[in-house]
């Protein structure tokens, strides 16, 4: 729902970055992988009970995935790179959950498991979409920049990324957090059910 406006107001400054980081001979392939590999120090040291780390390390993760699209729009971008850009996204939303569960298996695995099956409606919406609007040349007109149809929703990466803070923030209310979101991630569930009903009908 936020993806939007967010990507409106941080392209400016992701554009002016990636020209730097191209001529600085970065390819937008090691951003992903950069940006991976710091999201996944973030859920260590949530795992490890250190949240406020965690949350800055998960802001520049994020950071990274912003600069690897505008950086590979600079030259030509590819399928492996749309590729591992998305897979390794998921595995990195995947993990924060985890982390919390691991900090708190007592207070926080039910919400954290909650939350990750809510996960897996979210994203298996979200590609199972994207992969018939593919074969029926189907083009998003909200987010003509991705690399597939990007079909939006009430839980976009910006939504999650403020759940995630918050649960950072405030670590001890994980599970109030966890379940609330987990609540707008079935709403989202189901009106990408209802736009894949009506686009594939």
């Amino acid at each position: 729902m936020l993806d939007r406006l967010a990507l409106r107001l941080l392209k400016p400054a992701m554009d002016r970055s990636a020209v730097v980081l191209r001529g600085a001979g970065v390819s937008a392939n090691q951003v992903t992988i950069a940006g991976f590999l710091i999201g996944m120090a973030s859920a260590v040291a949530i795992a490890s009970a250190n949240p406020v780390a965690g949350l800055v390390l998960m802001l520049a993760s994020r950071l990274c995935d912003g600069l690897d699209g505008a950086l590979a729009r600079l030259t030509t971008p590819t399928d492996r790179g749309g590729f591992i850009d998305i897979t390794l996204d998921f595995l990195f939303y995947a993990s924060i959950p985890l982390a919390f569960a691991i900090a708190d298996p007592a207070a926080n695995a039910l919400p954290a498991a909650a939350l990750l099956a809510a996960f897996v409606g979210t994203a298996s919406s979200f590609l199972a979409f994207a992969a018939l609007a593919a074969q029926r040349g189907l083009k998003s007109t909200a987010y003509p920049g991705k690399g597939i149809y990007y079909l939006g929703g009430l839980t976009e990466a910006t939504e999650t990324l403020l759940c995630f803070a918050l649960m950072c923030l405030w670590p001890a209310h994980f599970a109030l957090f966890a379940w609330v979101f987990a609540g707008l991630c079935v709403l989202t569930i189901a009106t990408r059910i209802a736009a894949g009903w009506r686009a594939f009908s």
